[in-house]
């Protein structure tokens, strides 16, 4: 395995797969910010967070 700016590149049937294996969290910009969880909110932003509209595109 060799490294492409710091992501783990491998070799497969002669195609490069970049980042595979890689963990991340989901991000979400909730309530004017950046966070991964809702566990350090208090009450009134785990509201805002259950009452906002979610936008969902049906085709």
């Amino acid at each position: 395995m060799e490294l492409i700016d710091h992501m783990p590149v491998t070799r497969r049937d002669g195609k490069l797969i970049v980042g595979e294996g890689v963990k991340f969290e989901r991000i979400r910009r909730i309530t004017g910010y950046l966070v991964g969880t809702v566990d350090r909110f208090n009450n009134a932003k785990r509201a805002e967070v259950k009452d906002r509209v979610k936008h969902v595109k049906i085709n």
